[in-house]
């Protein structure tokens, strides 16, 4: 910025492109992915690859499918997420979750602790959910072990779903006004 000087830069180090670039390009085999900035590819991943790449621990991806009450994952358990246009009830799809929007509550689902990592300013537990593993990273310290049982909840405004077939992102319906 100080130099004014446009530079192309080459990594594949997410990490070192979402804190230097303004706009990244992620490429997949030499195709282009998606094009934005690092907050519009964390936020709005165009399809799985651009999911699952940006992001440090990865988004949490579990499989089930689509219906009118939400998110059916492969054991039942069902997620309320909305409508979304273009999932037909009954459609296949990979619903994403990173691992900070998930938050200990009382009438959450019950997560079994695999592992707890504390790193310091926060504590990643590796979780059994609904038969996935999952990471979660909590901005404090828990005194969870391996077989504890948390109940967690993710707000689904923070949900991401993806079309399982082609990967691509499945936009929710918005509210009418």
């Amino acid at each position: 910025e100080r130099l004014k000087t446009t530079t192309v830069y080459v990594t594949h180090d997410q990490i070192e492109a979402m804190t230097m670039a303004d706009r990244i390009v992620v490429m997949n085999d030499g195709r282009i992915e998606q094009i934005g900035t690092p907050l519009q590819l964390y936020d709005a991943p165009a399809n799985l690859f651009v999911a699952g790449f940006i992001g440090s621990p990865a988004m949490n991806m579990l499989s089930g499918t689509c219906s009118d009450a939400g998110f059916v994952l492969k054991d039942g358990t069902l997620l309320p997420t909305g409508r979304a246009r273009g999932a037909e009830p009954g459609a296949a799809a990979i619903l994403g979750v990173r691992p900070e929007h998930f938050e200990l509550h009382d009438d959450g689902l019950p997560a079994e602790v695999l592992a707890v990592e504390p790193t310091g300013s926060e504590t990643q537990v590796v979780a059994r959910l609904a038969g996935n593993e999952i990471i979660i990273v909590m901005h404090r310290r828990i005194s969870a072990r391996p077989g504890d049982v948390l109940r967690v909840r993710a707000d689904p405004d923070n949900f991401h779903l993806f079309n399982a077939e082609s990967g691509v992102r499945i936009e929710p319906e918005k509210a009418l006004a």
